[in-house]
This record gives C-alpha cells, sequence and structure tokens, in this order.
C-alpha cells in the first residue's frame, strides 16, 4: 500500500469549503440550460427514463431527485461550460479510455 499524499493547506481550505456547500444542480435547472433529452438526463444521471420522468411530474407521480442526481448534474454542468479550457491530461483522467 502506497503513502498517501499529506494535504496542503490550500487543499485543507478546498475540503473546508466542500464541506460546507450543498454541490448539485436540480434536474429542471439543467434541463432550462441545456438542450437535453430526458434520456440524456437519465444517462449523466445512471437513471431510467421512468425516474426522469418522475423528476418532472405533478401530483402523486411526483419524485424529488436525490442528491447523486444533483451532484452530477452539477458536475456535467461545469464540464460542458469549460470543456474547452479543461487540459487534456485532465480529460484523459476524468474519462479513461474505454477497453476494447
Amino acid at each position: 500500500m502506497s503513502n498517501p499524499r499529506p494535504l496542503e493547506q490550500r487543499e485543507v481550505e478546498l475540503i473546508t469549503l466542500l464541506s460546507h456547500t450543498q454541490l448539485g444542480i436540480s434536474p429542471r435547472m439543467f434541463l432550462s440550460k441545456w438542450d437535453v433529452n430526458y434520456e440524456q438526463l437519465a444517462a449523466i444521471c445512471h437513471c431510467s427514463i421512468g425516474t426522469v420522468t418522475r423528476w418532472f411530474a405533478r401530483g402523486d407521480n411526483y419524485r424529488r431527485p436525490g442528491s447523486y442526481p444533483c451532484l452530477k448534474l452539477k458536475l456535467a454542468d461545469l464540464l460542458l461550460e469549460n470543456y474547452q479550457d479543461i487540459p487534456g491530461e485532465w480529460v484523459q483522467s476524468i474519462f479513461p479510455p474505454r477497453s476494447q
């Protein structure tokens, strides 16, 4: 087992910021910002289209999205907003090549 890298002050500060923040974006806000469909939302959030449909339903069929899908949508939003500015090695570490 390797030794973990010690945290520097700026990393400790980042962890503090993250621990005091509700990081996420609602499916409704994501859909109003990006021209995606329910199938694409389901793919981003790793859920069924039926689940996505219930996020936008009214009445008894409505289901509030959990924190995980909202976090995934926030990550997608950040990547879509900044994709052109992300260094290539970061893209490769975030999206490793698929094995054949």
